[in-house]
């Protein structure tokens, strides 16, 4: 099997958009992806990109993606905030989380951000532990809080 990393490009957000609907089904709320297919590409490759992201092929098959967004620390400066990191549930155990968080790890340096945050919910063990791997800090202090704007 051939594993290409790379960066997203326009034509891959059908796709991308599917492995977000696969990581909603996973994560048990399936309904909660409501983002548009235009939103989607406009918000990643129009005038003001506001996301970026790197795919996983497995034989010319985008099998997973890491997407990010710059986000601001008045404490840090930048960093990258990892919003998403999937592999398809065939492809898990092959690597290409380790590959696509290494390529994000790379980005980061070299685009002189202060670190890599992220969220993963407290009962998913397998992300857990992929990331214990890296020796991630976990902020128990912090609670998560949004405001939904209609």
């Amino acid at each position: 099997m051939k594993i290409n990393i790379r960066r997203a490009v326009k034509e891959d957000c059908a796709r991308l958009l599917e492995l977000i609907h696969e990581l909603a089904v996973y994560e048990k709320a399936a309904q909660e992806v409501t983002v548009s297919m235009e939103h989607f590409v406009e918000s990643g490759f129009g005038k003001q990109p506001v996301w970026w992201a790197f795919v996983a092929e497995a034989d010319g098959q985008v099998e997973g993606f890491a997407i990010y967004y710059i986000r601001y620390s008045t404490w840090k400066g930048q960093r990258m905030y990892l919003e998403d990191l999937i592999v398809t549930e065939k492809m898990r155990g092959k690597g290409l989380g380790k590959m696509l968080f290494d390529q994000l790890i790379i980005e980061a340096k070299e685009k002189g951000f202060h670190g890599i945050t992220w969220q993963v919910l407290e009962w998913n063990e397998p992300a857990i532990n992929f990331y214990k791997k890296y020796n991630a800090g976990f902020d128990p202090e912090w609670i998560n809080c949004s405001l939904t704007i209609s």
